[in-house]
Parts: structure tokens; C-alpha cells; sequence
């Protein structure tokens, strides 16, 4: 099947970090990697990056380091996308000019994106209200008493609600970027970035912020990985448990055990989150029916419709409208 041509990103493509004096230089090291290094590869129309200074200088950077921005907040009203990598605490106050100035952006068609604590940013300027949001574990609690009109998500690594966007640990910042991303110039470009940042292209933003052993032991590790090779390269096929667990040289009940200690979700889960995951691909990328695709992962059409209502609250004709380069493949079987 053809590949979809690549996207050409957002209509404005100028992203641009907040710096303020205590900025978390995790968070703003993820913004940089993402959207600032330069990448030829990418062409033209990759993003453009600049940094903010929220109030005048100095700004000192945890761990000793000084921070000199490329201009002050008239940098912030004229961003596609803005994003708060993290904020110096729950109870700092956020400056009203900066308030004002993601207004201004937003209700001018801005998106605003926050790593971990930077969502008490998008909370004090109001982006919040009514909408779904994540932060780190840390601060769930904290952010629910200060803004209880924000339906807070606290088992997420991120959450997308169009041009509000929120994660979780500074690492989430990661996962939320690749799906921008993503969502801005398609898998390939994904995929891309993440190899040359020498992480995995994609984890589901529904997924655990935290598990109870992320890494297995080596001699685990030795035994889950090929399984879940032979999941993932398999999507069509029933996977038993039983079948699995034999595989993997272990008892049903030790399997379903130590596969959820060394992911996070039981077999069920993840093989629905990568077959959902496979779906999106092939919706972005080739022209395939949907019927054919819910073949392809081991869904019928009426599941796969289910699924993506359920996790991703549209249908599949609907994402591939919105995210895909074949928007006119027939699904000949039914309407969604």
C-alpha cells in the first residue's frame, strides 16, 4: 500500500518555552529536544523555537545555570504553540502579564501545552476550566483543591484535549511531544524524532504514570521481551494467556503476574493498546478500508469502532479525516 504524502505541519509554526527565574531545566531540555534542535531532515516547515522570558532577568535555572531568552511575553502572543516546562510551585504565584498573554494567544488560536508542574500555569490563566488535564502524582491532590473545575486525570501520562494540552512527569513532556508531533506531521516524522532521541516512538496516554517494577529483571526481561515481539508482530491473532504463559516457560497465573509487574497492564490491555495503536498507523498512512484494517489487528470493524470511541472518543473515518493522508478510503462494509 502507498504511504501517505507528508504533512506539513501546523499553520503557525512557532513554538515557544516559558523561561522564569527556578525554571525546571528538565522540562525546558524536553521542549528544546523536541521542537528546537535543528533537523534538515525535517525540510522547511518544521517548527521554529524561540524562548520567552516570563519576567526580567536573570533567570537562574536549577542546577546553577543562567537562562538569556530570545525575547520577553510579545513572543508568547505571537506563538502557534506555547508550552510551560514545568513551574517554580503550586503556591508561586503565575505573573498576571503572563496570564494575559496565553489569553490573548489562546482565544487567538494558540495552543498551550504543560510538562508536570507547569500545569498551575494553564490553571491560573483559566485554559483549564471544564477540561480534562494530568500532572505529576505529586501534585494531582494539590491541583484538585487549588482549580476544582478541572476534571483532573491522575493515572495518565497525557492528555490531549485539542489546543490544551497536559502531561505528567517530566518525562511525560516526552511522550506528549511525539504526540504533537505526531499529530502535526504524521508517524514517519514521530518515529524520527524518537530514534534520535533514542526513545520509543509512541506510549499511549492512557497508560500508568507509574508501575510497580518498570524494568524486569534481565532474566525476565530475557523471557517477557519475545513475547511481546511475537504479540506485537502478530497483531491478527488470538493471544491466550495460556499460550503465553507457555511460551514464556511460566504458569498462567506467574505469567499474568510478572507481565503486569514489568508493564503496568495485563496482557489484555497492552495488546489492545498496541492492535489501537497499529489501527491509527494505518489509518494515517495507507488507504485501506476500515474493515480491512480491523482485520489486520484482530478486530471486526463493529470492535475497532467501539475501541476508538471508547479510548479516543471518535470513529475511525473520523481520526483518518483528521490525521490521515487518504481521506477519501471507502470503508465498504458500513458507516461508522
Amino acid at each position: 500500500m502507498p504511504n501517505a504524502p507528508a504533512r506539513s505541519g501546523p499553520a503557525n509554526r512557532r513554538v515557544v518555552a516559558l523561561a522564569y527565574d527556578g525554571l525546571c531545566t528538565f522540562e525546558f531540555g524536553v521542549a528544546v529536544e523536541l521542537f528546537g534542535l535543528p533537523r534538515p531532515e525535517m525540510g522547511p516547515d518544521w517548527y521554529a523555537f524561540a524562548t520567552a522570558a516570563v519576567e526580567p532577568g536573570p533567570l537562574r535555572g536549577l542546577g546553577g545555570v543562567q537562562v538569556t531568552a530570545d525575547g520577553g511575553l510579545e513572543l508568547v502572543e505571537q506563538a502557534g504553540t506555547i508550552i510551560a516546562p514545568g513551574w517554580r510551585g503550586a503556591d508561586s504565584p503565575v505573573p498576571r502579564p503572563l496570564i494575559e498573554a496565553l489569553r490573548t494567544a489562546h482565544a487567538n488560536g494558540a495552543r498551550v501545552m504543560s510538562i508536570c508542574s507547569g500545569v498551575f500555569v494553564l490553571a491560573a490563566a483559566g485554559l483549564l476550566a471544564g477540561r480534562r488535564a494530568t500532572t505529576h502524582w505529586r501534585y494531582v491532590d494539590t491541583l484538585r483543591a487549588l482549580y476544582p473545575d478541572i476534571e483532573v486525570q491522575p493515572d495518565v501520562l497525557y492528555v490531549d484535549e485539542g489546543d490544551v494540552m497536559t502531561s505528567a512527569g517530566s518525562a511525560a513532556g516526552l511522550d506528549l511531544g511525539l504526540h504533537l508531533v505526531r499529530r502535526d506531521f504524521g508517524p514517519e516524522a514521530a518515529n524520527t524524532v524518537a530514534r534520535r532521541l533514542v526513545i520509543p516512538p509512541h506510549r499511549d496516554g492512557g497508560q500508568a504514570q507509574f508501575i510497580q517494577r518498570p524494568v524486569p529483571t534481565a532474566h525476565e526481561a530475557s523471557r517477557l521481551s519475545p513475547i511481546l515481539d511475537r504479540m506485537r508482530a502478530d497483531l491478527s491473532r488470538e493471544h491466550t494467556v495460556k499460550a503465553l504463559a507457555d511460551a514464556a516457560g511460566m504458569s498462567p497465573r506467574t505469567f499474568l503476574r510478572r507481565f503486569e509487574a514489568a508493564t503496568g497492564v495485563t496482557p489484555a490491555r497492552w495488546l489492545l493498546a498496541e492492535r489501537l495503536a497499529r489501527a491509527r498507523d494505518l489509518l494515517e498512512t495507507t488507504p485501506a478500508g476500515v474493515e480491512q484494517i480491523a482485520q489486520a489487528v484482530g478486530f471486526g470493524a463493529p470492535a475497532l469502532r467501539h475501541h476508538f470511541r471508547k479510548s479516543l472518543a471518535t470513529t475511525p473515518q473520523a481520526y483518518r479525516a483528521r490525521f490521515g493522508g487518504h481521506p477519501g478510503a471507502a470503508d465498504t462494509r458500513s458507516p461508522a
